[in-house]
């Protein structure tokens, strides 16, 4: 196939495209850094903080624990925690053994804990007493071939009286731990002299992690991540964000280690430029405000969904926002009025990326430096093609504003599915990723998305991109959230229906909404439902607007009325 790299007219002057990222073992990137920054703080959980050579010993300690406890290459070994600093140490330590990282979603519910559990051969998971995650793991023992939990005391990460008060006060959400030999607890685990020697790796091609993914068709999957893979999306980020101030800078943790997108660009991309985290176990608006109004990050990492909030806050005025540097939006499609309306009212630039769970994320983002265009999801990152391909022509596309499925293969593309290479065939094709986007270059090589061909809307044979309908809606000031999706009709084949919240003491009606959207799409892409909601609308575990949960709704409603 025929390469032309049309984006390449736009890239940064002071970046070079074919600058292969130098890239190993993961948990080489902690030992620098603890050398550079032994004493600087690595971890502030709740105003309990760390330092650089505290978790360094710590992990080490782990790594040596689990290794006694028979983890090692080829182990598969889950971490279901929240972000704290127990999640750092267990990662890092996982990796310095040679096993192999399984992340779990802790508000997974059984039947997903227990198909990925024996899916990817998991046989350890660390996770914490709390008992919005440590129940249902319990049940895994007896339902899956998950042999041991190891156990981290939440109390223990809490500065005091924080620690002693959640002991008195928050009694009732800690679980009683059985006394046996499949719990451990982690001081036994930490119990030894923290002389590790790190396994013996090969970064190409030992798996650091498995990522479970719906994937671009199907049911879960395993991403089998490589070393490589992770440090070299590392370091295509501190290569495209150049001016970043290693070991000086702050980073603020809100959305899930679990997911691949806070993992990277916050866990991996920190640990490797001596940032200091700031990290919260869920994402609350209030206080991601006063974080920022009170420790001064530079970056923000964040869903559109959370920028979103922000811009709704209505007394986002009593924040000093104003150390923000670099706020990235991952995740989910950031709408052209969420993005100008975050950027008025922080005064700091909102770079959208993209990525999938395949490509460790990051594929793209827009540049620091030049245009960072609304609705674009900007230029390939260092030594990443990203080509678009035409399936009727059997070619790739070489001239804006012609649209194709995005394609992309660089040095952060996974080595393929867990077990699955039949799956792996569908997806990797001469060592691209095939995506399921739709996308579409400019006059000046810049990528626009224009929709996922899995939520393509077919009414009347004719191609309805729910995306397109969605910035039309965010256009109105009373709009605060927006979802749009095809749902069934006897006529049409489908039609697109939206799910709005509007702004708190906003009003809309149906007719009003759609004669204010008369100019900006066509008929065909014109709602034909709208349910206004006052909640907002539903969200996964990363703050993302759940698509899925209201088409699962939708289902059930319409299963109850036939």
């Amino acid at each position: 196939m025929q390469h032309t790299f049309f984006w390449k007219k736009s890239y940064p002057s002071n970046i070079q495209w074919d600058d292969l990222p130098q890239s190993g073992a993961v948990f080489e990137y902690l030992d620098t850094t603890r050398k550079r920054f032994p004493h600087q703080i690595a971890f502030d959980f709740m105003g309990k903080k760390w330092t650089w050579d505290h978790i360094a010993d710590s992990v080490n300690k782990m790594a040596k624990g689990l290794h006694d406890h028979g983890v090692e290459k080829g182990i598969k070994v889950g971490i279901c925690l929240p972000n704290c600093p127990y999640y750092l140490i267990a990662y890092y330590a996982i990796l310095k053994t040679g096993a192999t990282v399984v992340n779990y979603n802790p508000l997974y519910a059984e039947g997903e804990l227990a198909y990925q559990i024996e899916d990817s051969q998991t046989d350890l998971i660390i996770t914490t007493d709390l008992q919005v995650i440590y129940p249902k793991l319990k049940k895994m023992l007896h339902a899956t071939r998950l042999n041991q939990i190891v156990i981290c005391p939440f109390k223990d990460m809490l500065p005091f009286p924080k620690n002693f008060l959640f002991q008195i006060l928050k009694s009732a959400d800690i679980s009683e731990i059985p006394d046996d030999d499949r719990h451990v607890m982690y001081s036994r685990i930490m119990d030894n002299d923290g002389k590790f020697e790190p396994a013996a790796i090969d970064p190409q091609n030992d798996i650091a992690l498995l990522q479970y993914t719906g994937g671009t068709t199907g049911t879960p999957k395993g991403a089998m991540l490589s070393h490589v893979n992770l440090t070299a999306n590392v370091e295509q980020c501190v290569k495209w964000f150049y001016d970043l101030q290693i070991g000086q800078e702050k980073m603020l943790a809100v959305i899930p280690f679990f997911h691949v997108f806070a993992m990277t660009t916050i866990l991996n991309l920190s640990v490797r430029c001596g940032f200091e985290i700031i990290a919260t176990p869920k994402f609350d608006l209030k206080e991601t405000l006063k974080l920022i109004h009170t420790k001064k990050p530079q970056f923000f990492p964040a869903v559109p969904a959370i920028y979103n909030a922000i811009n709704a806050h209505s007394e986002l005025g009593n924040y000093d926002l104003t150390s923000l540097r670099y706020c990235i939006s991952g995740g989910a499609p950031l709408p052209v009025e969420v993005k100008r309306a975050f950027e008025e009212k922080s005064g700091c630039v909102l770079v959208e990326g993209y990525g999938l769970t395949e490509s460790a994320p990051v594929a793209c983002v827009n540049p620091i430096e030049g245009p960072n265009k609304s609705g674009s999801i900007g230029l390939p990152l260092p030594c990443t093609i990203v080509q678009l391909y035409d399936p009727d022509g059997h070619q790739f596309i070489n001239e804006p504003r012609k649209r194709g499925e995005i394609w992309i293969k660089g040095p952060q593309v996974m080595k393929g599915y867990w077990k699955k290479p039949d799956e792996t065939a569908k997806v990797i094709e001469d060592g691209y990723l095939k995506t399921g986007d739709i996308g579409e270059y400019d006059e000046d090589g810049y990528i626009f998305i224009v929709d996922r061909i899995k939520d393509l809307i077919l009414v009347n044979g004719y191609n309805v991109y729910p995306r397109m309908i969605e910035e039309a809606i965010y256009k109105h000031p009373a709009v605060e959230e927006c979802v749009v999706a095809g749902v069934k009709d006897k006529e049409r084949g489908e039609i697109p229906k939206a799910w709005i919240k509007l702004k708190e003491g906003r009003t809309l009606t149906d007719s009003d909404l759609k004669f204010f959207l008369q100019d900006k799409i066509s008929p065909i892409e014109m709602p034909r439902r709208i349910e206004f909601r006052e909640a907002p609308l539903p969200k996964t575990m990363i703050g993302k607007l759940s698509k899925k949960d209201l088409l699962t709704e939708e289902m059930e409603a319409s299963n109850k009325t036939v």
